[in-house]
């Protein structure tokens, strides 16, 4: 049937060198008869009919299966896996998100065909919304949606859903370098890019002020007290009037000379400290302590009263003429004088 090598490789161009490539209609997951898969969207695989897998057993490819597919009338190409084989015959079904990066219309022709992809160590990503910062564990959130991943393709912008929300995501840089790399069984490490959009706040430094600048700059209680009200009370408002029909003498006030020291005595009392309202950047840790003065205590308190100001009595005599105090008055007690001692005083029968 065949005479040599070269009418085999005209029949069947791709069998010898093992690879696959087919055109197929591209159409999104949401076209995808059955059941609504919007999973499917927010991974970066694709759903090929069952003609290529019986295909694909027939070639010696590499495993896990990677494809990569191009929109030749725009020159734009990305790299995905697959997920299942179920699709129409001469269609294949991918997520949104690669129809807009490949630029491609409900459909539009795309060629596919596989290729082999090394394992990644490294991927740079910005998010493309400040929504992204929103997110309490980013790592954990972007480790979970890479499971619906196969490859990457730098300059890809992504799509993966986390709490009922689609975040955009830019494939900025990866290693090792080339058109893509495969992130399936491998440590992947991931750096971050500020999110587009973002942008940092300028932070001025502040000046620590001076201790004498802080010494002056001291409040006052005075400052942030206010004057309370207190109620007083008047025992007789009205007006009297006498028998014989001359005005009554005005009743004398209850401002008198000694409700006013009372009440300038109870002044601090009635004040009651305010709000205190300090400006941006100034701290309070209380105010000075000032203590009174021996006079000012005086003048507030009066004289300095003593604990014990009675007089004691006592019922024991007084010796030799020495009388002691009691309740204000002094008494003495003597004995009646003896004769005068001595040899001469002294007579002897």
């Amino acid at each position: 049937m065949f005479q040599g090598y070269d009418d085999y490789d005209t029949f069947f161009p791709n069998a010898r060198h093992g690879s696959f490539i087919e055109h197929f209609r591209c159409y999104s997951v949401a076209m995808l008869p059955g059941n609504e898969r919007q999973d499917v969207n927010y991974g970066g695989k694709v759903i090929l009919p069952p003609s290529a897998l019986a295909k694909l057993s027939g070639l010696n490819i590499q495993y896990p299966m990677l494809f990569e597919l191009t929109n030749s009338s725009r020159s734009k190409a990305t790299h995905a896996g697959v997920l299942e084989f179920i699709a129409e015959e001469g269609k294949v079904y991918v997520p949104r998100w690669m129809m807009q990066t490949l630029l491609l219309e409900e459909g539009d022709v795309v060629r596919v065909s596989n290729t082999s992809l090394p394992l990644g160590t490294f991927v740079k990503i910005q998010p493309q919304s400040t929504d992204f910062l929103d997110i309490t564990d980013p790592k954990a959130v972007l480790e979970n949606a890479f499971r619906n991943f196969t490859t990457l393709t730098e300059g890809d912008i992504i799509t993966i859903k986390y709490n009922n929300k689609m975040y955009d995501i830019l494939v900025m840089e990866t290693k090792p370098g080339g058109k893509g790399i495969s992130i399936i069984e491998t440590d992947l490490e991931v750096d971050f890019a500020p999110p587009l959009g973002y942008v940092e706040e300028n932070y001025k430094p502040v000046k620590k002020p001076s201790s004498s600048h802080l010494s002056g700059s001291l409040p006052s209680i005075d400052e942030h007290t206010i004057e309370r009200a207190s109620p007083r009370f008047t025992p007789f408002k009205g007006s009297g009037s006498k028998l014989s029909g001359k005005p009554a003498e005005k009743v004398a006030s209850s401002d008198t000379p000694s409700s006013q020291t009372s009440s300038s005595s109870g002044s601090l009392a009635n004040q009651t400290p305010a709000a205190l309202v300090l400006p941006p950047g100034k701290l309070f840790f209380g105010y000075p302590v000032i203590p009174l003065k021996k006079n000012q205590a005086g003048a507030n308190g009066g004289e300095e009263k003593k604990a014990f100001v009675g007089a004691g009595q006592t019922l024991r005599t007084a010796r030799k003429g020495v009388g002691r105090s009691g309740s204000g008055s002094s008494s003495s007690l003597s004995r009646p004088s003896s004769p005068a001692a001595g040899p001469s005083a002294r007579k002897y029968p």
